[in-house]
């Protein structure tokens, strides 16, 4: 990690909040509830489990956003349904509250969070949205490190974690309307129960009340280690997943007996509720430049 990361987050959080009013938002992304969607026909709960067709090999990220076309300003673009269209979160709509990506080893919750990393890069300009990563594995992301849009990649275990969350959740506290928005990326939920009682009533607070502050949470967890976690699933009310083998499991985590995400392909295929309907999606694949 570069010696100057903690100053450049600490400037860039304060530059934030010499920003102007917010402006108007491109278009909707949603009328109504404002959680993520897609457009199209969604797949019935009942079939959350079912097998579908095999995904095609993806096409990159690049060429994924130059078929869509311009999106919203304020979309943060989570993957592409079946039907190519793309499932966007609303970033100016707190509604849907902090993400958990929940899914079994190796099926690609860490995939999906460098996916919307370098989807926030290719898609927004800096005073836009910028995000900062929290991992145990920092080096996973040297890629995306140097990015005008990353405030900086932390180790779980370092002190500029720490520091990072404090900052993040100070900013929060005296975000009044500005227009950029901050993705936090912790990349495994159970590390967190290694922090120190502040810090984690601190990241409680994020979890709460970031997305109305502009501040967005997505966090991974393995799937099998729910109980571990347990604490801290109540603050998640937008739960995506991925391959997860064990029925019971996926049941406890959705909260809705009968459940199963045994059939989404890992590494590609994920599944998000979105009202009384399952949505499906997979994630495009970054290209070779982009990856580690």
């Amino acid at each position: 990690m570069k010696d100057t990361t903690l100053r450049n987050f600490s400037m860039m959080l304060e530059a934030l909040e010499e920003l102007g009013p917010e402006i108007q938002a491109a278009q909707a992304l949603r009328q109504g509830s404002g959680q993520a969607l897609r457009h199209g026909l969604p797949v019935p709960a009942s079939q959350a489990g079912q097998a579908l067709k095999p995904v095609p090999a993806a096409p990159s990220l690049a060429v994924s956003l130059s078929e869509l076309g311009p999106l919203p300003r304020e979309a943060m673009l989570l993957g592409l349904a079946s039907d190519g269209l793309p499932v966007l979160l609303n970033l100016h709509d707190p509604y849907p509250g902090p993400l958990l990506i929940a899914a079994d080893p190796g099926a690609g919750k860490t995939a999906l969070l460098q996916l919307i990393a370098q989807a926030l890069v290719d898609m927004h300009a800096p005073e836009d949205a910028q995000f900062g990563v929290v991992s145990n594995y920092p080096d996973e992301w040297g890629h995306l490190e140097g990015a005008e849009q990353c405030v900086g990649v932390f180790p779980t275990y370092h002190e500029a974690a720490v520091d990072f969350i404090t900052s993040l959740s100070g900013w929060a506290h005296t975000n009044k309307g500005e227009r950029q928005s901050v993705v936090l990326l912790i990349d495994d939920l159970e590390s967190m129960n290694d922090l120190d009682f502040d810090v984690q009533q601190t990241l409680r607070w994020l979890l709460m009340r970031g997305p109305a502050r502009r501040v967005w949470p997505v966090v991974t967890m393995n799937a099998e280690r729910g109980a571990q976690v347990e604490g801290w699933l109540e603050a998640f009310r937008t739960r995506i997943f991925g391959q997860v083998k064990d029925e019971r499991t996926a049941a406890t985590l959705a909260n809705l007996p009968g459940t199963s995400f045994r059939h989404l392909q890992a590494g590609v295929q994920f599944a998000l509720r979105e009202g009384s309907h399952w949505l499906k999606f997979w994630i495009p694949q970054l290209d070779d430049s982009q990856n580690t």
